[in-house]
């Protein structure tokens, strides 16, 4: 009996606790998003395990350079349109709902065109011709996306993030079995490229199926101006923040060769590749969650403090457990070719934990319609950014990787403490 109610009285807390965090949205959303990762992570353990076997360092390095492409071109989807839908009035949700789809599609197949012509130049100045190709095809995903773009926005906006994390799983787990197959049969980066088209209609199908709307009229540009204006400088810091991340892609493969760019490439997928992952499902669960609170100052802060508590919780064990076994694992499982690689893993995978609170500290700022103090720090911290690099690359790979890790881990604090203290101190009438 005593040996009971000794473990009655230990796990009760722990009980209450496992529930009051389930009670919380945010806590919630993120449970399922963070499901969603562990599951498409699996599936990508195999592609991961079996890449650096079957694809050498200048198939990473031509397939760093076609994404990085992509990436770049889809920063310009990033305009702010869903981001719009979500924070609209109950009032105006069906006209912004129906004036987003439009501009979705010209948007889309307007980056479609650019990036085929842009895969003529960035060959050009690559000097391989390989590069045209597979930067066009993967545009093609570019006139998937609008089918169900609207629908993805408003399950976020209904804090749906259960059918959100399902679709998400299934695109991406399915991407990752075919890049499996595909490097085994022997596609070289191919395997790599293609699989990311072939998946993208897969979550769109599910958002279609999860949710009824549907445009209610015909080709509109009302309110487009407002919705423009209101995505301009989430617009703006999405391009920064995709300058940043595929910045030192760009400056290794011009200024080392594609081989030093594959083992970079290799190093941050292979370790901070997971850790962004978590870090973009937290920050889908966020935003929504901060916009509902954002008309109560007490409300808001107890719901931003709360989230950052649980992005520590969750960031730093993992990323610290991966740098220390780093060394252990990479030889494993990856084979010994990559050794050389893990210096460079460790510094970049480490970058991760102030990577989550920079995305969170803009959250906190747009949600409060305040993106453009964001945009501007973005600005600031880019230009930093890139002239880190720039001295960093001439003491190699590895030296960009300290330069990485050192301008997150000195400015994403300061900027953290600022954006806190701007809404929560300096600015109460803000949300009054």
């Amino acid at each position: 009996m005593f040996l009971w109610k000794s473990l009655v009285t230990f796990v009760e807390p722990v009980r209450e606790l496992i529930s009051k965090k389930l009670q919380n949205r945010f806590a919630r959303n993120l449970g399922w998003l963070g499901l969603s990762q562990a599951f498409i992570r699996f599936s990508r353990l195999a592609a991961t395990l079996l890449l650096p076997r079957f694809l050498t360092p200048e198939d990473y390095g031509l397939a760093a350079l076609v994404l990085t492409t992509y990436e770049f071109t889809m920063t310009f989807t990033r305009v702010g349109l869903n981001a719009k839908v979500i924070q609209a009035s109950d009032e105006e949700l069906e006209v912004i709902s129906n004036s987003a789809f439009w501009l979705n599609w010209l948007l889309y197949g307007s980056l479609f065109v650019l990036q085929c012509l842009a895969a003529f130049p960035i060959a050009w100045f690559y000097g391989n011709d390989r590069l045209i190709l597979p930067i066009c095809v993967l545009s093609i995903s570019f006139l998937i996306a609008p089918i169900g773009r609207i629908q993805s926005g408003l399950i976020q906006r209904e804090n749906r993030l259960k059918t959100y994390a399902v679709a998400q799983s299934i695109r991406y787990a399915t991407a990752n079995v075919l890049t499996a197959i595909f490097a085994i049969a022997g596609m070289g980066m191919w395997a790599i490229v293609l699989p990311r088209v072939v998946a993208a209609p897969l979550e769109f199908i599910v958002y279609l199926r999860q949710h009824s709307w549907r445009p209610s009229r015909r080709f509109t540009t009302e309110r487009w101006g407002e919705i423009f204006s209101f995505g301009l400088d989430i617009l703006g810091v999405q391009i920064l923040k995709t300058a940043r991340e595929n910045m030192d892609y760009l400056i290794i493969g011009r200024f080392l060769g594609i081989r030093e760019l594959g083992f970079y490439y290799f190093a941050y997928n292979a370790g901070l590749g997971i850790s962004l992952t978590i870090i973009n499902s937290i920050t889908t669960a966020l935003y929504p969650y901060l916009c509902s609170a954002r008309e109560n100052l007490a409300q808001l802060r107890r719901a931003f403090f709360g989230s950052l508590k649980t992005i520590a919780l969750v960031i730093v064990p993992f990323v610290t457990l991966q740098s220390v076994a780093a060394p252990f694992y990479v030889p494993i499982i990856f084979g010994e070719e990559w050794i050389p690689a893990i210096p460079i893993l460790i510094l970049i995978c480490l970058s991760a934990i102030p990577r989550s609170f920079d995305l969170a500290s803009f959250h906190l700022l747009a949600a409060v319609d305040k993106a453009r103090i964001g945009l501007l720090w973005n600005v600031a911290f880019t230009v930093i950014f890139g002239l880190a690099l720039l001295v960093g690359v001439q003491a190699g790979v590895i030296g960009v990787a300290i330069a990485v890790l050192s301008v997150y881990t000195c400015l994403i604090p300061i900027y953290l403490l600022w954006a806190t203290r701007y809404v929560f101190v300096a600015r109460k009438s803000l949300l009054t």
